[in-house]
């Protein structure tokens, strides 16, 4: 059995120029990025790459229409190296592009062509949630099927993971909060999943212990404070990107997944919806496997016993951002069957890492209460 695998490189830079000099950008580097990050820290470097700026394709999170559209402008043969400076979109993006004979991302996530790696991938990620920077996966929605779907395979691994600081400073307050709950849900699906091992969870721990901590100082002295822990928070996030993707997530992204697709609800927000609610659920389900070893840690940083935690961790998120009805989204009554349906039909791999089963009348119970 498998316990750990890390294939990636990792990385850390001072300021995006040490790193374009390091890497020795040229020619036949296909940048993706966005131009709020190109103009203040890659415009003046005049580097010879060829740019692709994401958001002249679509705006919010991936989907296969986006990602055919960039294709369509590109020739992917010219390159040698992709190099992805951005969030989960760019990235997710990023990692198709680094495949052999890709011109359909739909065709890609369903695996109807051959998922092998063509190109080098590089990827610096500019927000501390998503972890992807250290996964196998690429999520997107998928406009036909009004759900978002996942491809995992090691071909979508990067070469190289580059931790650059400077690039998360201009993160607005709002999706900085929402990528760093984001964050925290990795390491605490991951820290249950039944992949779970002793390798995993130090990476789980570690990440659990800097979130909270910098959730509360922000609690205590204001969104400014964040400023001060950026670097930790992005090795926070990396730290439970690599145990998840040793592990994989649960039924909290299982759940998130038909809100995104449909109501276009960015990742991170739509998971912090369902987090602790799912929690509750596992804990009343099975209170005396590995979810005791989780509870007992985030008890003890926030303050409070075992029986209380979720209620505490909703208090402390809650002063960060506040938590949203699913019917503010546009969410109707006669959704939620079919979102039942939806995560049953289409993320049977994430519920598989669930801490333990969850049933159909489960999941209607929890899309019901949080509506």
């Amino acid at each position: 059995m498998q316990l750990f695998k890390l294939k990636t490189r990792l990385g850390k830079f001072d300021r995006f120029a040490d790193f374009a000099r390091e890497f020795n950008l040229s020619k036949e580097d296909l940048v993706i990025t966005n131009e709020f990050l190109y103009n203040p820290y890659m415009r003046e470097l005049n580097l010879p790459c060829q740019f692709i700026m994401q958001e002249r394709y679509g705006q919010g999170e991936p989907s296969d229409e986006m990602i055919t559209r960039i294709l369509a402008d590109i020739k992917l043969e010219e390159y040698t190296r992709i190099i992805a400076v951005g969030g989960g979109t760019v990235i997710d993006i990023s990692k198709l592009f680094a495949l052999r004979d890709i011109t359909n991302a739909t065709k890609a996530f369903e695996r109807k062509l051959p998922i092998e790696k063509a190109r080098q991938l590089i990827i610096l990620p500019t927000t501390c949630g998503t972890g992807s920077e250290v996964t196998n996966i690429s999520i997107a929605e998928i406009k036909s099927r009004h759900t978002k779907m996942g491809l995992a395979d090691d071909a979508l691994l990067a070469d190289d993971a580059v931790l650059i600081p400077e690039l998360l400073r201009g993160l607005p307050y709002k999706f900085y909060v929402y990528s760093s709950i984001d964050a925290l849900i990795h390491a605490v699906e991951s820290y249950v999943s039944p992949k779970s091992n002793p390798y995993t969870r130090a990476y789980c721990k570690a990440a659990i212990e800097t979130i909270i901590d910098v959730f509360k100082n922000i609690a205590a002295q204001g969104p400014d404070y964040r400023f001060e822990r950026l670097e930790e928070m992005l090795i926070a996030s990396n730290q439970a990107g690599i145990a998840f993707g040793n592990t994989g997530v649960g039924a909290v992204h299982a759940l998130s997944y038909p809100l995104g697709g449909n109501y276009h609800v960015p990742h991170g927000e739509a998971n912090y919806q369902f987090f602790t609610e799912v929690f509750k659920l596992y804990y009343q389900k099975n209170p005396h496997g590995i979810i005791r070893e989780v509870n007992t840690l985030l008890a003890a940083l926030l303050a409070t016993d075992t029986e209380h935690v979720y209620e505490e961790l909703d208090h402390l998120l809650g002063k960060l951002l506040s938590k949203n009805p699913l019917h503010t989204y546009g969410m109707k009554p006669e959704d939620i069957d079919g979102f039942t349906d939806n995560v049953l039909q289409t993320q049977q791999r994430l519920l598989a890492n669930n801490y333990t089963e969850v049933t159909k009348e489960e999941i209607r119970n929890i899309y019901n209460t949080l509506y």
